[in-house]
């Protein structure tokens, strides 16, 4: 009788394995950058559906969006569903500007209209776009004399107050494009304002004045272009700070949204660039700095106050409004309680062919991508999940109130966050991060190519003549990533192609814009799906997660000197943070040891034995790291803020401070210049000290 010994049983089931076993991760992530899958034909007809109309958050348009976005996933034969809140958006109700100038030019009732252009081909829905309005903006009605401040920073203001102008009671000017407006109008009332009033300087957005053209015959902002958008300086429905905008929650008052300081005291209105222009040309007084004055042909700018007066007069509605996320869900084979979060929100002031709906085509092209693979065989490893998000655009509302909804779960159990907002508005690779994603971004851009020049990777043009590429970081709250880092401590990265463009928030960033300015062949489109989507791959299949928290050490060790050298003669130690920091490179590297001597102990037994046990500790060491970064209390008068390495500067919204904490101590400080103070920075500089520590002992794995 033949007997098959354990040595044949072993060789017939490897000679098996081998015959029959599936094509290696790698593979399929080949496949999934390459020509073959790509679809710049079907990005261009889903941006082009996306965008037929306005979908303002709270729209029926934007909800018809949404449809359409469940339909796509779902045809990609994944679980996908719409998650709904119900959430304060406010829209205008009515508003009117009057400039009353020097005798003898008469008043000037500004219509406040953005024009269309002969052959628009939008014309037929142009009168769905909103009347031009800031988000959350203050009702009322108030008369001033008008002060120029430049950019509304706290550092114009300081240059104003060296001046000797006092800008008290009157309607300040400023030219949107370097803070948050929501800061540029809190700045104001700060410094007495009774009004605020924004526009689009041609310098910066209408191709620096002269003989330049603007859409549809360039790039540039038409003169009755507008940007608007919110000056809501918090995150997530105002009426729900800190839990979800389900149906039946508990809801602030409209008044105690008011008290809680995070929406604007005076109203605010942003207008066109033609028009404030007109009222620079009123404003007498002091001439401005050179930096602060306009394009060559630009008249000659004045700080005032006055001679000219503006009566600004708004009112807006304030609604409960439902607002809908599209999940999408792919299952994980091994690990479906990982996950690996991908997300990009759908809601448009305008149009929104750049911002955000290029970034949604790219989810669509990623979703049909994966729904590719999935059919000759590709299973992830870890479940992935692709989120299109509402109400982004009123204050990061719906990946807010999801965040909250879902809080512990997603603690306990994300891997990472890959966003794209504004997909693409140009040329140029671009890329912020936590620093232990830094490599598993450079290495996906090493595996696209370029889309404008063939013969060299993105990564080649995103380093360009440097030695590495530059890496931002995700202090700012400019999108969908804040509430996954500075809420609860995920690991998140932020991608797209181009940095900034001139139709920014207006009705003219439309399918027009994008075919004949941003991305003409929408190659663009293809390969920011490509780089997103490999690194969601490599996330949700790799055995082990592809993070490197050396990049964490060497980032804080850079930025904790940087402040020690600002305060240098403060009497503010540094030491403990330091120590922390190098606890921490240690850890860093114990985890990268042991990562390898798990790999190199395999052998013939592991087909027996797997030390999957070990690989899923040592991947669950390197998610919660991140987490360790947070603190309970969250920063000082701002405890949504759970984060203390990156958080926004108090004073603009969009820029990223290091250290946070510390950051806004020392500002007090130096302002008030007393030993309480400074003990502040001091117990800031311990605070992060720890949290540093607390994330090497989890990279670490061991309790004290």
């Amino acid at each position: 009788m033949f007997k098959i010994t354990a040595a044949t049983f072993l060789a017939i089931a490897t000679s098996f394995s081998v015959l029959f076993s599936p094509p290696p991760k790698s593979y399929y992530h080949s496949l999934f950058v390459s020509n073959s899958l790509s679809d710049n034909a079907s990005i261009s007809h889903d941006l082009y559906t996306l965008t037929r109309r306005p979908h303002v958050a709270g729209s029926r348009a934007n909800a018809e969006a949404a449809a359409y976005v469940l339909s796509i996933l779902s045809s990609c034969n994944m679980q996908a569903h719409i998650v709904s809140y119900e959430v304060l958006l406010t829209y205008p109700a009515s508003r009117s500007l009057t400039l009353t100038r020097r005798h003898p030019d008469p008043p000037i009732t500004f219509d406040l209209k953005q024009e269309i252009y002969e052959g628009d081909p939008y014309a037929d829905v142009a009168n769905e776009v909103l009347p031009t309005f800031h988000a959350y903006a203050k009702s009322g009605s108030v008369t001033g004399p008008v002060a120029f401040v430049n950019y509304g920073r706290i550092e114009d203001y300081e240059t104003l107050k060296e001046m000797g102008v006092n800008v008290t009671g009157s309607v300040v000017l400023a030219r949107y494009g370097q803070i948050y407006r929501g800061d540029i109008v809190q700045n104001a009332f700060d410094a007495g304002a009774i009004g605020a009033l924004t526009y689009t300087d041609k310098k910066d957005y209408g191709g620096g004045g002269g003989d330049a053209k603007w859409f549809p015959n360039d790039k540039w902002m038409p003169p009755s272009g507008v940007q608007v958008g919110s000056v809501y300086n918090q995150q997530g429905d105002p009426t729900t700070p800190g839990w979800a905008s389900t149906e039946e929650s508990e809801r602030l008052s409209v008044e105690e949204v008011e008290r809680s300081g995070e929406v604007p005291l005076i109203p605010s209105l942003p207008i066109s660039g033609a028009d404030g222009e007109t009222i620079l040309r009123s404003i007498g007084g002091q001439i401005a700095k050179d930096d602060w004055q306009g394009s060559k042909d630009a008249p000659t700018y004045r700080v005032g106050p006055g001679p000219g007066v503006v009566n600004l007069d708004y009112s807006g509605k304030q609604v409960i409004a439902t607002i809908q996320n599209v999940i999408g869900v792919i299952e994980g084979m091994e690990e479906p309680d990982r996950f690996v979060i991908l997300g990009n929100h759908r809601d448009a002031w305008t149009f929104g062919a750049v911002d955000p709906n290029s970034g949604t085509a790219a989810l669509l092209e990623v979703a049909k991508r994966l729904w590719k693979l999935k059919k000759i065989g590709w299973k992830p490893r870890r479940t992935i999940i692709l989120c299109n998000w509402d109400a982004e655009e009123y204050g990061l509302i719906g990946s807010t109130e999801w965040v909250e909804e879902n809080r512990e779960l997603l603690a306990s159990r994300a891997v990472a966050y890959l966003n794209v907002d504004s997909g693409v508005s140009g040329a140029g690779f671009q890329a912020a991060a936590t620093p232990q994603l830094d490599e598993l971004l450079k290495q996906a851009a090493q595996q696209v190519q370029d889309p404008d020049n063939s013969s060299q990777t993105i990564y080649e043009q995103w380093v360009g003549s440097l030695d590495s590429p530059v890496i931002g970081r995700l202090g700012g709250a400019g999108s969908d990533y804040a509430a996954f880092v500075q809420h609860i401590g995920v690991p998140a990265a932020n991608m797209q192609f181009g940095e900034g463009y001139p139709v920014y928030h207006s009705m003219y960033d439309d399918y027009i814009w994008m075919e004949n300015f941003g991305d003409p062949m929408f190659h663009r489109h293809v390969a920011v799906a490509s780089v997103w989507g490999l690194a969601a791959l490599w996330l949700a299949d790799e055995e082990f997660l592809p993070f490197d928290y050396h990049s964490y050490a060497f980032e804080l060790q850079k930025n904790a000197k940087d402040l020690e050298n600002a305060i240098s003669d403060k009497g503010i130690t540094f030491s403990p943070l330091f120590k922390s920091i190098e606890e921490l490179s240690i850890a860093a590297s114990n985890i990268n040891d042991q990562k390898k001597e798990i790999k190199e102990a395999r052998g013939w037994t592991s087909m027996w034995r797997n030390n999957h046990v070990k690989v899923r500790q040592l991947n669950d060491r390197l998610m919660m790291a991140e987490r360790g970064f947070t603190d309970r209390d969250g920063l000082l008068r701002r405890p949504w803020y759970k984060h203390l390495i990156y958080a926004p500067s108090r004073h603009n919204d969009y820029g990223s401070a290091s250290f946070p904490g510390i950051y806004d101590a020392i500002e007090k400080a130096k302002n008030l210049n007393t030993a309480e103070s400074w003990h502040l920075v001091q117990h800031e500089v311990w605070r992060v000290s720890r949290a540093v520590r607390h994330a090497s002992l989890v990279l670490n794995g061991e309790l004290t």
